[in-house]
């Protein structure tokens, strides 16, 4: 309640409350063809090499090794992972990455207009149904940009001007799109299907060039050599480049953070316990109001404190788990969906008493200093 008589307090005084990082600015919206053209770029990559890897395997396999099984298995190989790539990136674009509100059928310009006088207390109390709740009405769980509810862990992309369930990241290279909870899953499955097809071919690509540097009077061509060592260049590049951000969202996985989460560690502040009126300090305290020494305190706590760590095999499963029979199917073809609604999720029993030591060294770190 001292958080909504804070917020009320600030509204009146016509002081923003920054209930995200994003908030603090207008919205700067991406509009127009032009939010599309990485993901152009993505696709002209994608698309690049396997012109150069046809030709390898023909002449690799077939001319000079006379290998038609080999040439069918890395084939099928090489295709499937291409084919997994595709269906990926195909729902990181088309589906949404977490809606916080359920459609609604559209309200006429009267109703509209009414939605935005609606006064301070309305705000405040949130959707009808939801008065009664009060986790539901406390200030950070209402979002004064798009004046919808703020389930946990939900964010406000300021490029996308909306919402989004549990976001990790905004990306350009998905048309402009956040990465959210309906996506992550296929998020990942795409850069790991990257990385898989990346090493594949470079090690397609190495061998068959290897070959052809020992044995030169057998290539068929001039030609096909380079087509090799520019496949083994590439595939080494974008399996690197896109290998480490495989590995870092495993992870994040493994720890159950969202990227937003692992980098931004004065989020810690809006979980904190109530701080003594004497510190001066909002509730939750704000990262400007805090001392040097008390900022240093966050940034060492916040690797520590792991908010929704519920062990890695349970972390794993709130991204693919699945319920339903044959649930691994579209794990495997696409990566599925997260379990659940994306707005409520179990946190770590040890976080509060981590917190609340915190909380106890802020209190106490000026005296000291």
């Amino acid at each position: 309640m001292s958080r909504l008589l804070s917020f009320a307090q600030r509204s009146a005084t016509g002081q923003p409350w920054r209930d995200d990082e994003s908030d603090d600015g207008s919205d700067e919206r991406q509009n127009g063809w032009t939010r599309y053209f990485p993901l152009c770029i993505l696709l002209a990559l994608m698309v690049a090499p396997h012109p150069s890897l046809l030709l390898v395997l023909v002449n690799h396999y077939l001319r000079t090794l006379h290998e038609p099984i080999t040439f069918l298995v890395h084939l099928c190989v090489s295709y499937t992972l291409t084919f997994l790539s595709f269906t990926s990136l195909a729902i990181c674009v088309l589906r949404d990455p977490g809606p916080v509100c359920l459609d609604k059928p559209a309200r006429e310009d009267s109703q509209v207009s009414a939605r935005d006088e609606i006064g301070l207390r309305e705000a405040l109390m949130g959707p009808p149904g939801e008065a009664g709740d009060d986790d539901e009405i406390t200030p950070l769980k209402w979002c004064r940009k798009c004046w919808a509810p703020k389930p946990e862990r939900t964010h406000h992309c300021s490029l996308c001007g909306r919402c989004v369930l549990k976001m990790d990241h905004h990306c350009p290279w998905l048309g402009g799109k956040c990465v959210g909870h309906q996506t992550y899953p296929s998020f990942f499955h795409f850069i790991t299907s990257i990385t898989l097809f990346s090493a594949y071919v470079a090690y397609l690509a190495g061998t068959a060039f290897w070959w052809s540097f020992n044995n030169p009077t057998s290539v068929p061509d001039e030609v096909t050599p380079l087509h090799e060592l520019f496949l083994l260049c590439a595939g080494m590049i974008f399996g690197l480049v896109v290998g480490s951000f495989m590995i870092y969202h495993i992870y994040l996985i493994s720890t159950n953070q969202t990227t937003l989460e692992c980098l931004s560690p004065f989020l810690l502040l809006r979980f904190l316990p109530p701080l003594p009126p004497s510190l001066h300090l909002s509730d939750p305290p704000m990262e400007h109001e805090l001392s040097y020494t008390q900022r240093r305190l966050v940034r060492s706590a916040h690797g520590a404190v792991k908010l929704y760590d519920l062990g890695w095999r349970e972390n794993w499963a709130q991204v693919f788990g699945w319920r339903k029979p044959g649930g691994w199917v579209p794990r495997i073809l696409y990566g599925g969906a997260s379990p659940g609604d994306g707005r409520c999720f179990p946190r770590n029993p040890r976080a509060q008493d981590m917190l609340q030591k915190l909380a106890n060294a802020l209190e106490t770190a000026d005296k000291e200093a």
